[in-house]
């Protein structure tokens, strides 16, 4: 299961981006007076919380809000619908005969309702849907001529191409969002602005565009490292603890991508390096029971059971393990998975063999189909190197090298 984990990056990354489906730009200014109404939009829906937002499991991706909303279709669909109607009918009884509003007014109204709508869908799992009000919504902003809009609705048609697995276009509108925040005087170091790149960057890593994908994922980390070291020397009124804390997590969720695509490209003195800060960072911030740092535990684990350190990697997914079962954590079917698919590396095969059918039993009793299919594969493997153990030594040793 462990040696397996690094093939699945790219998955994990594609899920964790689904269900953050409708995060998108948190830091743009509302200044102006409609799109005050915008940033309002943003926070009621909760897009974009850092703090919050950043987890994913371990060596299989998440289920998708498609996927937990599929068998409830009919329902949602029926939402939908009286979800249309209450507005239309608000906007009946709002704005009748005696409609005093002015045409900029309008606009702004009929924008934030395309933008509700784009949203809604998008938890729904209806993205085609959502791309249509998307494209209504960024051609009014741009006849609106404003900024915030573009942005604001830009971030999200990149986020949705991505999730759809159109990656150019998704590098396109990632492109666009940021020229439109940089040309409005946005600095470079604008966590936004970072949050973009790292998207980037990750697109860069997926397409195999090693050079643009490392380049990002260095502007990332060290302008983020530069901002905190700059942070230190504010007085403390000028700088709230939200604000600080953001901070270090992006750069903690910079660290984590950069350490998954280094161990996908087998560099895995670097992935641990990276993802030893990234824990860190979480730890401190979130705490130790939070369920990134548990993810955070086992991925650092699986790279150096990659590296042959069976003692080391067993240590980190053991605790991780430990503090996933005292936090009742959803997903200690994964972390136990990790932890077998380790012991049977390190030859300990009765032990490894129980806790891959513990791990089982937890992943049907979950309906995790996918982790089930993981774990059969992890209990193949480890009887194959019961049949032949003069072969999973040669295997070890070629892992090492």
């Amino acid at each position: 299961m462990a040696l397996r984990s690094y093939c699945r990056l790219l998955a994990a990354q594609i899920a964790r981006l689904k269900h953050g489906v409708n995060d998108c730009t948190r830091n743009v200014s509302a200044s102006s007076l409609s799109f005050a109404r915008i940033k309002s939009l943003r926070e009621s829906a909760g897009v974009f919380v850092l703090s919050s937002r950043w987890h994913r499991r371990s060596w299989h991706p998440a289920v998708s809000s498609s996927q937990c909303t599929r068998e409830k279709r009919h329902s949602d669909t029926a939402g939908f619908s009286r979800w249309t109607l209450a507005w239309g009918v608000m906007a009946f009884s709002l704005f009748g005969s005696s409609d005093e509003r002015t045409e900029e007014q309008k606009l702004e109204d009929e924008l934030i309702l395309l933008l509700k709508k784009a949203k809604y869908s998008m938890m729904t799992g209806e993205l085609d849907a959502a791309n249509v009000f998307l494209h209504k919504a960024v051609r009014l902003a741009h006849q609106m001529h404003s900024n915030d809009a573009i942005i604001y609705t830009y971030s999200l048609m990149a986020n949705l191409a991505f999730v759809q697995g159109q990656l150019d276009n998704a590098e396109k509108l990632f492109k666009a969002a940021m020229s439109f925040m940089l040309s409005g005087g946005t600095p470079q170091d604008d966590n936004a602005v970072i949050e973009m790149s790292l998207k980037l960057a990750s697109i860069y890593a997926s397409q195999s565009k090693n050079e643009l994908a490392e380049h990002g994922f260095q502007f990332c980390t060290e302008s983020l490292e530069a901002k905190i070291e700059k942070q230190k020397d504010l007085l403390p009124e000028s700088l709230t603890d939200e604000e600080r804390k953001d901070t270090r997590l992006l750069l903690g969720l910079s660290l984590d991508a950069r350490a998954r695509y280094l161990a996908a490209n087998r560099r895995f003195t670097g992935s641990c390096r990276d993802y030893r800060h990234a824990l860190q960072i979480c730890q401190e911030e979130q705490g130790e029971s939070h369920p990134q740092t548990l993810v955070l535990m086992s991925d650092l684990a699986t790279v150096l059971d990659l590296q042959g350190k069976h003692d080391e990697a067993l240590a980190h997914v053991k605790k991780a393990v430990e503090l996933a079962q005292a936090a009742g954590h959803p997903d200690q079917h994964v972390l136990l998975g990790n932890m077998a698919g380790i012991l049977m590396h390190k030859g300990e095969f009765e032990e490894s063999g129980k806790l891959y059918q513990e791990a089982l039993a937890l992943a049907r009793a979950a309906g995790d189909e996918e982790a089930v299919e993981q774990l059969q594969e992890g209990l193949k493997e480890l009887t194959d190197r019961r049949d032949r153990p003069a072969e999973s030594k040669t295997d070890e040793q070629d892992i090492k090298q």
